[in-house]
């Protein structure tokens, strides 16, 4: 069963994968120290030369680079981030509590906000399912949360680019994982350019070179 969700509700339909392609995580998923919360919540949004940076500066240094993140940025920016991440905090807490934005779906909500549509693979089967504590039981002791029980298996988050679609597919593991999937459906090459724009645009600094030339100052490894 496919079932469909739009601006907070669910419009019922036939849609589902149309094509399955492979896909870059442009998103770098395994590559965030989990010690440095700040690091976590904004590396979606970080531009190369910004992770590059970042990587080698001091303890100082990366204090600095923190500070110098925002003040060079709109103050839209940073009140959409906030909202954003309030949400984040709210909805992927189940899937993980300390750090709810740094899941598949939690980065990419950060960088692109809520997607235009949102299709949903239902799991109809309730026979037996896995619980979070993981043990197999009846229909009645299943929570249907799609945060932590297998009763939604499949959800693809669609954004309008360009008067074309990019699309993400997250797959459910149990017992409260949503994993991005290696396999989109059509419109996934538009993804980069969906990104790069969230990056440059919706978050990037007012005045790049003075940026940049800030960035330079700061404090590296010794």
């Amino acid at each position: 069963m496919t079932n469909r969700k739009r601006d907070g509700k669910f419009l019922w339909g036939a849609g589902g994968i149309l094509a399955v392609v492979m896909i870059m995580n442009s998103c770098g998923i395994n590559m965030m120290p989990t010690r440095d919360a700040w690091y976590t919540q904004h590396y979606p949004l970080m531009q190369d030369y910004e992770r590059t940076l970042y990587r080698t500066l001091s303890e100082a240094g990366r204090l600095g680079f923190q500070e110098l993140f925002w003040t060079s940025r709109y103050p839209d920016a940073i009140k959409l981030f906030q909202e954003r991440l309030d949400f984040i905090v709210k909805a992927y807490k189940r899937e993980n509590a300390r750090q709810p934005w740094n899941t598949d779906r939690g980065r990419i909500y950060i960088l692109n906000g809520p997607p235009a549509a949102v299709d949903i693979d239902q799991n109809t089967d309730w026979g037996a399912q896995v619980t979070q504590g993981g043990a197999a039981t009846g229909a009645w002791a299943v929570d249907r949360s799609n945060e932590d029980v297998q009763a939604f298996r499949t959800e693809i988050w669609t954004y309008s680019v360009r008067s074309q679609y990019a699309k993400y597919v997250f797959v459910f593991r149990a017992p409260n994982e949503w994993k991005l999937s290696a396999a989109a459906v059509e419109g996934n090459q538009f993804i980069s350019l969906l990104e790069n724009y969230n990056k440059t645009v919706t978050f990037g600094p007012r005045d790049e070179a003075e940026y940049r030339k800030a960035l330079d100052a700061l404090e590296k490894k010794k």
